[in-house]
């Protein structure tokens, strides 16, 4: 029956829960959803775009709201933090989960005001990730990213040797991650990278280049291990 109500609210009739659960363990989890629901109920009345459920985790948050807006059956993990500052702001999909202690940060000093950060559908980000919005980040559909993955979408220029680093200014490229991409655990992405469709990204990697589709890349720096 929970299944059955969990596929309704995300728009899929596939879904299933295939582990078994005590009823002391589900009773533990649906006090936890309800808990989660009321806080973003709660969060909704001071102008929060949010459409359908939002599971709003404790110690979340959200500055510069009108910059921000979420599709259906949006998940924030407890302390996750986003500053949507910025020229686009922070614009997720439909049931988009981000969990605990994640920042997603779109301006880093005032002087320069951000790009953005754009999540697609059914996008799945993990504990503890950063994603820096400076130069624009566009996160596509079904993408799964695991825990304590760091995204750049800017670099310091430093090729001035009679300037210090801090007065040389910044690049902004952005990074692009197309859909059905999975970037493992630990794994840096660096500005002006683009991965297209279904690439895989193996744990701990650092991407400085851009990838075609289907690829599995792993390494520092990553390179190409073979097709997928």
């Amino acid at each position: 029956m929970i299944g059955r109500f969990i596929a309704k609210i995300k728009g899929d009739s596939s879904y299933n829960i295939e582990s078994s659960y005590s009823t002391k363990e589900w009773l533990v989890i649906l006090i936890e959803r309800c808990l989660q629901i009321f806080r973003g109920i709660f969060a909704k009345l001071f102008f929060l775009k949010a459409k359908g459920i939002f599971f709003k985790g404790s110690n979340v948050q959200i500055r510069h709201k009108m910059s921000f807006s979420a599709g259906k059956n949006l998940i924030l993990g407890d302390n996750v933090r986003i500053n949507a500052l910025s020229k686009n702001g922070v614009h997720l999909g439909h049931n988009v989960t981000i969990s605990n202690n994640c920042d997603l940060i779109c301006t880093g000093v005032i002087s320069q005001r951000g790009t953005g950060i754009k999540i697609g559908n059914n996008t799945g980000i993990n504990a503890y990730c950063f994603l820096g919005g400076q130069g624009g980040i566009d996160i596509g559909n079904h993408v799964i990213i695991g825990p304590q993955v760091k995204i750049f979408s800017e670099n310091h220029n430093f090729s001035n040797s009679d300037k210090i680093i801090k007065d040389q200014g910044v690049t902004r490229l952005g990074v692009k991650i197309e859909d059905d991409c999975w970037i493992g655990a630990g794994a840096i992405i660096l500005d002006g990278v683009h991965l297209k469709s279904r690439t895989v990204v193996a744990a701990g990697s650092v991407v400085s280049k851009s990838f075609e589709a289907n690829s599995l890349i792993a390494g520092i720096p990553a390179k190409f291990i073979k097709n997928i």
